[in-house]
């Protein structure tokens, strides 16, 4: 897919071609939050709006702080404050630079799904994720268990990044996590460069790296494992859920809000 659009990201061409621009909001205007409550910072060479605390300083809940891109936008990140700076140290070409073009509009599906491609600055990913390999964040979501669910996707490769948020219609949780990652794998074309897939469900890195034998989803689990042996080199790692990892966080927001936005669409 091209990318002249900046609708959807194709992660086939990110090695080879760099001249594509990289749309960040970095204006100052329309601000719809009050400013009282935030500091301006840099994060990874960005303006940054950063919560403060009553005494001045950055508000940390659990070693994070809640930053914005825009405070007129509801789209918000934690961060690790160690990656915040000081405007004072932002180069002043980058000061100067013009508003960007809007990013793409989100499209919906007839299905209620929503999918979510433009390419913004990474907020969710920390020092010491490999620059090499594509990050991957899975999750997926269930209400009821079986009940509505669906599916969340984060992927990031250098300065790129795409999300999925998808309803995938009445199944189990365990269902769908196995789906997000089924589609994560089903969207990376390029198999030459290296992957890592971050999921917190022991339940499929189980069924995929440790061979456990599936009582049930053996088509499902089947057919992500003839996508992973495409891969030149993969590597599945667990992570805690909803223990303020901001990929995963990002991918768990993304899944349940498929869910909210089906039923809200259906009542």
């Amino acid at each position: 897919m091209p990318l002249s659009n900046h609708g959807n990201l194709d992660l086939r061409t990110i090695s080879t071609k760099h001249h594509y621009s990289i749309y960040i909001d970095m204006t100052d205007e329309n601000k719809a939050d009050d400013k009282e409550n935030w500091l301006r910072m840099v994060f990874k060479g960005n303006k940054v709006w950063a919560e403060k605390g009553p005494d001045g300083q950055l508000l940390q809940q659990n070693g994070r702080v809640r930053v914005k891109y825009n405070l007129s936008h509801d789209q918000e990140y934690l961060v690790n404050p160690v990656n915040l700076g000081s405007v004072d140290d932002l180069p002043k070409k980058l000061e100067k630079k013009k508003a960007p073009r809007s990013k793409p509009k989100e499209k919906e599906t007839d299905n209620g799904s929503e999918k979510k491609n433009y390419l913004v600055s990474s907020a969710f990913l920390d020092a010491g994720h490999d620059p090499d390999s594509i990050i991957v964040y899975t999750d997926g979501a269930s209400s009821g268990n079986p009940g509505p669910s669906g599916i969340g996707v984060y992927f990031a490769f250098g300065r790129h990044e795409k999300e999925i948020s998808e309803y995938i219609g009445e199944a189990t949780n365990n269902i769908a996590e196995l789906e997000a990652i089924r589609r994560a794998l089903s969207e990376i074309k390029n198999h030459e460069l290296p992957l890592k897939i971050y999921s917190d469900s022991s339940y499929a890195i189980g069924l995929i790296t440790l061979n456990w034998k599936p009582k049930k989803n053996q088509e499902l689990v089947a057919e992500i494992k003839k996508l992973v042996s495409k891969f030149k080199k993969i590597d599945f790692i667990k992570v805690e859920g909803h223990s303020g990892i901001p990929g995963n966080e990002r991918a768990d927001k993304l899944a349940t809000g498929a869910i909210e936005k089906y039923v809200k669409k259906g009542t």
